[in-house]
């Protein structure tokens, strides 16, 4: 059993920087899949990136390549999301989650989530 909690969420001002962490409590195996999903009021659930646990093999969508930079930490059990040049389309709140298997950004094919941290970018 894997429990997520993320952290790092905000306001800040469009073209500020937030950095999101994820903590993982339990034993995280290298064929885990960690995913970051947003999901804005009104709109339905988004994928922002994803990284292979033991590989740092990293993925993200069209609208936050180059902005966005995943990464984790195997020795602390932390998964982390840099987010540069905020954008006011960036508000939303955002969760970590995590599956075992092959990597997808599919996010009902993740098992476990975290309880999401909002964040807000004002222009």
């Amino acid at each position: 059993q894997v429990q997520l909690a993320e952290s790092g969420g905000g306001l800040v001002q469009a073209g500020g920087s937030l950095r999101l962490s994820c903590a993982a409590s339990g034993r995280m195996f290298s064929s885990y899949v960690m995913g970051w999903f947003r999901q804005a009021p009104g709109k339905e659930r988004e994928f922002v990136a994803r990284i292979n646990w033991g590989g740092a093999i990293t993925y993200y969508a069209d609208s936050v390549k180059g902005r966005f930079t995943m990464s984790n930490d195997n020795t602390k059990n932390m998964v982390y999301l840099q987010m540069n040049s905020l954008k006011p389309e960036d508000t939303a709140v955002y969760y970590c989650a995590a599956r075992i298997g092959s990597v997808t950004r599919k996010g009902d094919d993740y098992d476990y989530w975290g309880q999401g941290t909002q964040v807000t970018v004002s222009s």
